[in-house]
């Protein structure tokens, strides 16, 4: 097992010669609060059943937001072209969530360290950790803004503490990781479930005809209840902002055991339940929103129908006559829905934050202030009412988190499962990556610039709402091409000696431990490179750390251990 060390250093130091050793913060050498950000999850921390991690990982699919954005884009373009948005948009995340959820789970790596070996490089991912993490605090300061209009319905309190009060809370529930997080989303899953449900079956059984009223929902659509393309376009744009999320569902399903014959079955469940199965009960609740939108806009009016407080007020007024009730159990359901979500996203927010700082700067004084960081920019989102654009903020980020996954599964699905020109494992230590790929990392910003291109009408109206989709296809088609223009030579800088020859996993031995050269503890083989800067191995937290090696690794040849 690694050791775990109590040093009470105060700063991550920076080797100020070679082979120096590196003294590191002690937040970030407690792996209980650091959960291997910058690494591999190791065998000897993944002590969780398939079933713990996928309860997890499905327990961080409780958002509002899902709700708002179906509301949303019903009220704009009317039911029609929102269903359709809806279910064709949860196909297309389905399919590109599942190897990516495979190829984590297997490896037992991020959605960061991933991105690095599927044709991205060490430096190039980096700019996708920003699209992460951007993700990630988006989508907290929506979730904090449902549940800072709980707080004020409720409460009375002003809006602005409201959001500041939905912020903070979350801090000390994420400080302990996946060992705190997994025991509040298993506790809580089975009341939000009923919570959920229940305001439905009420509306049904009581309003027979909203089923009716919401099929035949117009909206603002200005081609009334009949489809339109490009409405369908607009509204599918706003749902295709969460094909992101797939790195939340990865950031939990790192922590999978190991797949053998034993558990073969269980593990694939687990996976496809938790990754891409996360877009069905997204699905249902995005239509949940859809319907209830449409139910309370009479009584509410279109400004307040896509609040979830006020549907679910509105819905549970249905179970108890008296308002006080209702509106105490939706207030009740809001904030534990909110709780379950911004976990995710504030601890999935820090490690990107990790990854990115460590690359560019080779600093890292712990997972936890990342979180700060990460809640932080959540927080000025919220007061500056990002709520109020939601349609606009997602159709235009949909476009850049569209290109990134679409460049990620073609690598994974196209250039290493088909073509095989990308190495069949995942490489993500900086000692074996070339900065840059240009497969992933160049048909990311091609698509993106395109597609951002496309959506301020540069290439006319049809384009211009189908600019994700057109994002989605120029990524997926260019690294293949891309490949097979520069015949995989991006892909790894120099082979591992460390590991031997490699087997389906990847690796031989990887369970055995080696010790680190910089820090002077052990980490298991997997996480480990050959340096000839320290004249022996360096874990690949280390590697990414230090600042005076120039990269002489993929200068000299391997060292012969």
């Amino acid at each position: 097992m690694d050791k775990i060390i109590n040093s009470d250093l105060n700063k991550t130091s920076v080797s100020v010669k070679k082979g120096s050793k590196r003294k590191i913060n002690s937040w970030a050498k407690n792996p209980v609060m650091e959960d291997y950000a910058l690494r591999y999850a190791p065998s000897s921390f993944r002590k969780w059943s398939e079933y713990a991690v996928a309860t997890t990982a499905i327990g961080g699919i409780a958002y509002m937001a899902d709700f708002a954005i179906g509301g949303s884009i019903t009220l704009s373009y009317g039911f029609r072209n929102a269903f359709w948005a809806i279910v064709i948009v949860g196909v297309i995340i389905f399919f590109t969530g599942l190897p990516i959820a495979y190829y984590a789970a297997k490896y037992n790596i991020d959605m960061d360290l991933l991105t690095r070996g599927a044709g991205f490089g060490y430096l190039g991912s980096t700019i996708t950790s920003l699209i992460y993490a951007s993700f990630t605090f988006i989508y907290f300061s929506l979730e904090g803004s449902v549940m800072g209009q709980a707080l004020t319905l409720y409460f009375g309190i002003p809006i602005a503490v409201s959001y500041l009060i939905a912020a903070l809370a979350i801090i000390p529930l994420v400080i302990y990781g996946m060992t705190f997080i997994s025991k509040l989303q298993k506790w809580t899953q089975p009341l939000w479930l009923i919570l959920m449900v229940l305001p439905f079956i009420a509306v049904l059984d009581k309003s027979p005809k909203a089923f009716s009223n919401w099929v035949h929902f117009a909206g603002a659509s200005k081609t009334g209840i009949a489809f339109s393309p490009l409405l369908f376009a607009a509204a599918a744009g706003v749902a295709l902002s969460l094909i992101a999320q797939i790195g939340e569902q990865v950031d939990y399903l790192r922590f999978m055991p190991d797949k053998t014959s034993l558990n073969n079955k269980r593990w694939w469940r687990a996976i496809i339940i938790a990754g891409p199965g996360w877009i069905i009960l997204g699905m249902l609740k995005q239509l949940g929103g859809s319907f209830l939108a449409s139910y309370i806009y009479p009584t509410v009016g279109a400004i307040k129908a896509d609040e979830p407080v006020q549907m679910f007020t509105h819905a549970f007024g249905n179970l108890f006559s008296a308002t006080f009730i209702a509106l105490t159990l939706a207030t009740f359901f809001v904030l534990l829905s909110q709780v379950k979500i911004n976990v995710t996203n504030a601890y999935s927010g820090s490690l990107s934050w990790s990854n990115f700082f460590s690359r560019l700067f080779h600093f890292h004084p712990g997972r936890v202030i990342w979180l700060f960081l990460n809640v932080g920019i959540a927080l000025g989102l919220m007061e500056g009412n990002v709520f109020g654009f939601l349609n606009s903020i997602l159709g235009f980020y949909s476009n850049v988190a569209v290109a990134w996954i679409g460049a990620v599964v073609s690598d994974l699905v196209i250039n290493k499962a088909i073509l095989k020109i990308s190495p069949s494992y995942i490489e993500f230590k900086r000692a074996h990556l070339y900065n840059f790929n240009p497969v992933g990392f160049g048909s990311m910003i091609i698509a993106s610039v395109i597609s951002i291109m496309a959506f301020f009408g540069l290439f006319g109206t049809f384009l211009q709402a189908f600019s994700p989709f057109l994002s989605l296809v120029i990524a997926f088609v260019l690294a293949p091409i891309i490949a097979i223009i520069t015949r995989g030579k991006y892909y790894i800088a120099r082979e591992d000696n460390l590991q031997g020859q490699k087997n389906d996993n990847g690796f031989v031995g990887a369970t055995s431990s080696l010790e680190c050269m910089a820090c002077s503890y052990d980490f298991e083989v997997h996480d480990m490179a050959d340096c000839p800067f320290y004249s022996g191995t360096i874990c690949s937290q280390c590697c990414s750390l230090e600042s005076s090696c120039h990269d002489e690794c993929k200068k000299v040849l391997p060292i012969v251990l």
